[in-house]
């Protein structure tokens, strides 16, 4: 049975998915159905651990930050965010995302 598909509000940087446009700010509109508000709600929920680990790793002064797996999980999480976007989002969602390039040449290691 297919899932009727509702229209939410992105906000990336603040890690939030709105129902309503007035509240708070949002970068992208999307239609999704309540499996895929739920992926994109859990790679959410992973950039956000991940942050906290980040922020236990800057305290530790001998890890370099280009050989920091939290990074590359990071950067993982971002591309997955932003490929959730673009297959869902709008035309305008779609557009900016193509052109910011982040979807170009990622690689998933």
């Amino acid at each position: 049975m297919d899932q009727q598909k509702k229209t939410y509000y992105i906000s990336v940087g603040a890690g939030e998915i709105l129902s309503v446009p007035n509240a708070s700010p949002w970068e992208f509109k999307i239609e999704a159905n309540d499996d895929e508000i739920t992926r994109l709600r859990e790679i959410f929920d992973s950039s956000q651990d991940n942050s906290i680990d980040d922020f236990l790793r800057a305290h530790v002064p001998f890890v370099e930050y280009s050989h920091d797996p939290t990074n590359d999980q990071h950067d993982q999480n971002l591309y997955r965010i932003y490929s959730m976007i673009h297959e869902l989002g709008d035309q305008e969602a779609k557009q900016h995302i193509e052109s910011m390039g982040i979807l170009d040449g990622f690689k998933s290691e």
